[in-house]
């Protein structure tokens, strides 16, 4: 049954087959086989009794991880380590459960046990860990195969982890029948049975998803002209290569040369009331010289606003990492010389010719760059190494910016909700889907991606994009700092997108809906069944172990 190359062979197999989909497009059907080598590697090992099983299975989820997600080294090679190494040892933790449960469940209830746990970290991971990073969700295995992905408007993502599990599952069960003699013992009835569930398992949510792509209908109660741009600003460099001012000019220049219709001196502008409103997108982090107590004092934010007098009813939203000075200190500020304290925040901002400031502050940050874990303990830490981690401080409730439009007399005449989701708030479907809650009736996501350079990392993160616009039933317009900017519509499929590393612009119209769907309605009820359906089981794992029962 087993040789000294059986496990090695089933390691390297199962994390190949469970990268692919996150590196190579259109390939998400590899997820719904690449765990029945996990699942044979743990068989063999119990029929054999094999010790340390743990030693594979966690060298397996650390390759998987590694594969996936090496490019974060590009950004933080300690941060990028510490997330594989961590990452797998949760996994591996919930699959030792799994493993544990075997000797005090028998049949398929350990199996039923292991889809529920796993489904239930990965919601904890999405929902309430401090240290997050869901990047290799199951679910996430279609989000380059998004035809695969359209009853994520129901389920959300963790459906898509469910199909995975039970696919697997189905595919492992079906050749264990035949391996140990099974399979010739059962009665026609049984065999039917098998290979009808197995198919259904594995082919019915595919039908269904495929069926829904090609006769879904694109929601539109109008459109919202955008302009996404793309300055293609280095951010290694970003203050020692050029100054502020310098940055300021690039993005003006392309907006400008790319709003000459919209301008006051247009020939073809009649009156500011018969300009639809059009929305500009810039990058998250463009500037770092807002203070919030009183953002005329940003330089950048004056540029804006001045030069947006000549464009009516041009909005701009741009990203900022921004200040805010307070009178008393709290947990997560910092001290300035003067005794002065302030917290940070990274902000998205929009502003028009009236100069009005409307503000969203991320509320999903990135750990160790953005935020402290835990931080009435690490703070304390922190502190003592010079204050090398993050601080920034997020906005407890979700709220949504407004894309205006004025008459002649500056007066709102309408006013378009808009989502601005922040960089790494994309990855995390349950909360992007209370921008909808709001009112959102588009979405926009502003990144830098650039940190990751020409890696995996920012194509994969378009690729979520792709699962939120289906999830929402949004359109979305993304604009990255180096790429990829892009247009995404309510299938998921990217519209229009740019290159990486280069400067441009794409100038679009999405769709606006207020449809609200089952997922945004309901929330992720997949995640909410399996927590509950986790605690049952481990409470009954916990009697067995109490009174002594075996299987």
């Amino acid at each position: 049954m087993t040789n000294k190359l059986t496990f090695p062979i089933l390691t390297v197999l199962f994390a190949v087959l469970m990268s692919i989909p996150y590196l190579v497009p259109h390939c998400g059907a590899f997820a719904l086989i690449g765990m029945v080598p996990l699942l044979c590697m743990e068989y063999i090992a119990t029929q054999t009794e094999k010790k340390r099983l743990w030693v594979w299975h966690y060298s397996a989820f650390v390759l998987w991880n590694a594969l996936t997600t090496f490019w974060v080294c590009n950004a933080t090679v300690g941060g990028g380590i510490f997330a594989v190494l961590a990452n797998a040892l949760q996994m591996s933790l919930v699959f030792g459960l799994f493993r544990f449960s075997r000797k005090r469940f028998k049949g398929v209830v350990p199996y039923i046990f292991l889809v529920v746990a796993w489904i239930a970290w990965e919601r904890w991971d999405l929902t309430s860990a401090d240290i997050s990073f869901p990047w290799v969700v199951l679910g996430n295995a279609f989000a380059r195969t998004v035809s695969f992905a359209q009853f994520y408007e129901y389920t959300g993502t963790l459906g898509g982890s469910l199909w995975i599990w039970l696919s697997n599952l189905a595919i492992f069960g079906t050749m264990i029948c035949f391996a140990d003699g099974s399979w010739e013992r059962f009665n026609n009835k049984a065999k039917s049975a098998l290979i009808v569930c197995s198919a259904a398992a594995i082919f019915v949510p595919m039908a269904i998803s495929i069926g829904i792509y090609y006769g879904y209908e694109e929601k539109s109660e109008g459109k919202l002209e955008v302009l996404i741009t793309q300055p293609n600003i280095d951010p290694y460099n970003k203050f020692s290569a050029m100054n502020q001012q310098q940055q300021n000019a690039i993005l003006w220049d392309q907006i400008e040369s790319s709003l000459k219709d919209r301008s006051r001196l247009s020939e073809s502008f009649d009156s500011v009331a018969s300009r639809k409103p059009l929305l500009v997108l810039a990058p998250e982090t463009f500037t770092n010289d807002v203070i919030l107590n009183d953002i005329n004092q940003s330089s950048t934010f004056r540029r804006f606003a001045s030069s947006l007098g000549d464009y009516p009813n041009v909005n701009l939203l741009f990203g900022a990492s921004t200040h805010e000075f307070v009178d008393e200190p709290m947990l997560l500020s910092r001290t300035l010389r003067d005794g002065s304290h302030y917290i940070s925040r990274n902000s998205a901002i929009m502003t028009d010719a009236t100069s009005r400031a409307d503000f969203y502050h991320k509320s999903k940050l990135v750990v160790g760059v953005e935020s402290i874990p835990y931080p009435k303990v690490f703070v304390k830490i922190d502190d003592m190494l010079g204050g090398v981690m993050g601080r920034c401080v997020g906005q407890e409730k979700m709220s949504l910016l407004n894309c205006n439009q004025y008459d002649n007399l500056g007066r709102v005449v309408s006013s378009t909700k808009i989502g601005s989701i922040i960089c790494y708030e994309s990855i995390y479907g349950d909360f992007c889907r209370k921008y909808i809650e709001e009112g959102a009736k588009a979405l926009t996501i502003i990144t830098n991606d650039a940190w990751w350079g020409d890696t995996p990392g920012y194509r994969q993160h378009l690729s979520y994009a792709s699962l939120r616009a289906i999830e929402t039933r949004r359109d979305i317009a993304r604009s990255a700092n180096t790429g990829t900017s892009a247009v995404i519509n309510q299938r998921g499929d990217v519209l229009e997108k740019t290159g990486y590393n280069v400067p441009a612009t794409i100038r679009s119209e999405v769709n606006l809906n207020s449809e609200v769907t089952w997922f945004c309605q309901s929330g992720d009820f997949v995640g909410r069944l399996c927590v509950f359906l986790f605690f049952i089981l481990l409470l009954a794992l916990g009697v067995r172990l109490k009174t002594g029962i075996q299987q």
